[in-house]
């Protein structure tokens, strides 16, 4: 779970609670209209989804620097540009896989996109061929030695196809090694991916459920049977199997099946430390071609100096990219213009970054980032927080922006998964002077600290948050915002239908930007350094940095 508040207050450094009496400058007036045209632009189809290494990624970012210019930022990418490449193997599957099982002795051809979900080989390699290897479920994939926790007791995967439950251990079971229904790193399906890697396996296949993953088939399909994005690894065999990819949860059950096992019954085994892997009476055969090659995509940077600090520095930033144009939906509509996923975030950034610029000046420099490939896994920013423009220890904190407007008017506000820092708190003492509260993360078992573009740069020590606006609504409550980011999720998340809407309701949108603003100003105006809380997995890497701020 979250910190309730009154855990969240007492992780105030002596230092920060000085920021309090901070005479912060009265906010700015933010332009709904001017916000709303930016969303309208970036989500139309003559942006066609914003792919990275697409034609429309060179139309986005030349509309975000052109946006920054006109504000008055200054470019922060080398040598006075806009820009900071961002090199990324890019691998495409070349027609259509063929793939098969055979279970219990009886062969079942797969159909990609029903009942399984491969991706491209992020290896580098060309084809991807094996006929008949050996299926082991190895429960929810875990090794955790802290936790005296390992799934793969006695197996060798080499030559072996990995089946693996999403989420963690306690994601069903509920308190136990692993903190309760909070996700912990170990139930992200990118985990699962490099842990693969580590043991030796030929590919791996995660199962899929709605609830454990947090969303349905539909963006699990979307997002992994089109293009495939990584960094450039010196050993990408080192981070990939050759295969990696989701099945549905019937097909896992019946490969379970016919090994003589219930799925339930292996679920509530895989909860347990005594948990052994099962070899399935199943193979799995596969051929495709792929074509993988380096791309440069990239990030946008723009900062207003600070006047007083103007060596550190604070960020806000947003995903500019979508998931481009992909297999058409039932009204055979192909764009996934990313509207709310992530023009809206983009449209905040660039509103938030107008404001700045018009002054008056923050004491220290603020970065407005807008990176790439977060669709991808977190890559622009993955890229940045290893190549930081300004650099990691002088960054006082992150705010990230995704999807940061409410449906309707909200009372709270939270934050994407569980974090203990004193950025939370400056964050809800803020809210609280608007009237609004904090709320923890409805569903921390999503894992969603780990999925947005924050998380790269907190787990080396900058502290960061990701905005969430909050779903009690003023007009109904819990219960209504509950049902209607349920239907986004279900109906339009990662969806072509996630489009820019004339009618949507935008009345929380100017105390959202005011919250943003308020929040970085005051961090901005200070110079006072926020800190995680002392049993934080990321204050250790941030404690280290001091003695390079001297």
């Amino acid at each position: 779970m979250l910190p309730s508040l009154s855990f969240v207050r007492p992780l105030m450094l002596a230092g920060l609670l000085s920021t309090s009496a901070i005479a912060l400058a009265a906010p700015p007036s933010f332009d709904v209209a001017r916000v709303s045209a930016d969303i309208k632009t970036l989500a139309s189809d003559a942006f066609e989804g914003r792919g990275p290494a697409t034609r429309a990624e060179v139309k986005t970012i030349d509309y975000i620097s052109a946006q920054m210019k006109a504000a008055g930022l200054k470019p922060a990418g080398p040598k006075g540009s806009w820009f900071q490449d961002v090199p990324l193997r890019m691998s495409n599957i070349t027609g259509t896989p063929t793939l098969s099982m055979t279970i219990g002795g009886a062969s079942q051809p797969l159909a990609q996109g029903s009942e399984i979900a491969v991706r491209a080989a992020e290896t580098g390699q060309t084809a991807v061929k094996f006929a008949n290897l050996p299926l082991v479920f190895v429960g929810y994939g875990v090794k955790a030695p802290e936790r005296g926790w390992d799934d793969f007791k006695g197996v060798d995967l080499k030559g072996k196809i990995m089946v693996v439950l999403v989420n963690d251990p306690d994601f069903e079971g509920g308190e136990g090694d692993f903190g309760g229904k909070l996700m912990t790193y170990y139930g992200r399906w990118t985990y699962k991916y490099e842990e693969a890697a580590r043991q030796g396996a030929a590919g791996v296949l995660v199962v899929h459920e709605s609830e454990p993953a947090s969303y349905g088939w539909a963006t699990v399909k979307n997002s992994n049977t089109n293009t495939m994005f990584d960094i450039v690894r010196a050993d990408p065999k080192a981070a990939h199997t050759q295969m990696e990819g989701w099945v549905q949860k019937d097909l896992a059950a019946k490969l379970l099946a016919a090994s003589g096992v219930d799925f339930e019954a292996a679920k509530a085994a895989a909860r347990k430390k005594d948990f052994k892997p099962i070899p399935l009476k199943a193979t799995m055969s596969a051929d495709y071609a792929v074509k993988s090659e380096i791309i440069t995509s990239h990030n946008v940077a723009g900062l207003v100096q600070g006047s007083k600090y103007p060596d550190e520095t604070v960020i806000y930033s947003a995903h500019w990219d979508h998931l481009g144009i992909g297999a058409p939906d039932a009204k055979g509509d192909t764009i996934y213009n990313g509207a709310k996923d992530n023009a809206s975030g983009t449209a905040a950034l660039l509103e938030l970054a107008r404001a700045y610029a018009k002054g008056p000046k923050p004491e220290r420099t603020v970065l407005f980032l807008a990176v790439t490939a977060e669709e991808k896994g977190l890559l622009g920013s993955e890229y940045y927080a290893d190549n930081p423009l300004r650099p990691l220890a002088t960054t006082a904190g992150v705010v990230n922006m995704d999807g940061p407007f409410g449906i309707e008017k909200t009372s709270n506000f939270s934050i994407s998964g569980a974090a203990k820092l004193d950025l939370l708190t400056t964050l809800t003492q803020e809210g609280e002077k608007l009237g609004r509260h904090y709320t923890p993360d409805a569903r921390p078992e999503a894992g969603s600290f780990y999925r947005s573009d924050h998380f790269p740069m907190a787990k080396r020590g900058v502290p960061a948050i990701s905005f969430n606006p909050g779903r009690e609504l003023v007009n109904g409550g819990a219960e209504r915002g509950k049902l209607l980011q349920d239907a986004y999720t279900k109906d339009r998340y990662h969806q072509p239908a996630d489009e820019y809407d004339a009618n949507w309701d935008t009345s929380s949108w100017v105390g959202d930007l005011t919250l943003l603003y308020n929040v970085g100003r005051r961090v901005a105006d200070s110079h006072d350094w926020p800190n995680w809380s002392a049993d934080s997995e990321f204050r250790a890497t941030r404690d280290a940095t001091t003695a390079q701020r001297k």
